[in-house]
């Protein structure tokens, strides 16, 4: 998808900063210079910089995130060139965060996220659990290509979730599954314990986020260090396949 920017857009912007995923065009005219936040790389503008990305806190990626979700659960996607942001990441990447979610078809980070080439890491795993090679993948991702966020991204109506409460045994997935049965016991819950109560299955699927932020911390201390500087936030979020809302987790 091509994209061209409004005659004056670029004129009014300052040098060096483009805004995060498509910030509202009008409030670059108006005020080109100290309103602009340090953000993704605009519509047309190619992917993020490493001085643009290295500007940004754990908590300014966690709000540009946020306003990106709002815009997918608007229908006002920000557009973009694809191109501009492959060619401008070619000879490097400087992703600001890394999105652990899961395969699930219905949730993928980079849309419900409207972020662009660049951006962000992301793995996909069923039932987002975390293993050794993810827990290498995130270490890269943060310790060596300097992103700010890791953040674990799970979702209602999960089918890993329900295979994990059915205790499903089939090939390999057994033991994908076996990492997602300590949120079981672990989530207090009042009412059907059943795979076909929804209710019962997304309070899992939330548990299981915070088992696997302490699973990180605990198996990672070269994350765990990173997160006490303050260099990352490590941090979780429940994606609603039916209303498209991402609830990010204290």
């Amino acid at each position: 998808m091509n994209w061209t920017s409004p005659n004056n857009s670029r004129a009014n912007r300052r040098s060096g900063r483009r805004s995060f995923l498509g910030t509202a065009f009008a409030t670059c005219a108006i005020a080109p210079i100290a309103p602009l936040s340090l953000q993704f790389g605009a519509p047309g503008s190619g992917s993020l910089s490493k001085e643009q990305r290295d500007r940004m806190t754990p908590a300014k990626v966690i709000e540009e995130l946020q306003k990106g979700n709002e815009r997918f659960r608007a229908g006002k996607m920000a557009p973009r060139d694809y191109l501009a942001e492959k060619r401008s990441s070619a000879s490097g990447q400087y992703p600001a965060a890394v999105i652990l979610g899961c395969i699930d078809s219905r949730a993928p980070a980079e849309i419900i996220f409207d972020a662009g080439i660049g951006d962000t890491f992301n793995a996909r795993i069923a039932g987002n659990v975390v293993n050794d090679d993810l827990l290498g993948s995130m270490e890269f991702a943060c310790a060596a290509a300097g992103a700010k966020l890791i953040l674990l991204l799970g979702h209602t109506a999960c089918g890993a979730v329900k295979g994990a409460i059915d205790d499903v045994v089939l090939g390999n997935l057994t033991g994908l599954l076996a990492r997602i049965k300590p949120a079981i016991p672990a989530t207090k819950f009042d009412g059907e314990k059943s795979s076909k109560n929804a209710v019962y299955v997304d309070a899992v699927a939330r548990t299981n986020v915070g088992l696997a932020i302490e699973n990180i911390r605990r198996r990672s201390p070269v994350l765990e260090d990173l997160e006490k500087k303050g260099s990352i936030q490590i941090t979780g979020a429940m994606y609603n396949i039916a209303s498209g809302m991402v609830e990010f987790l204290g």
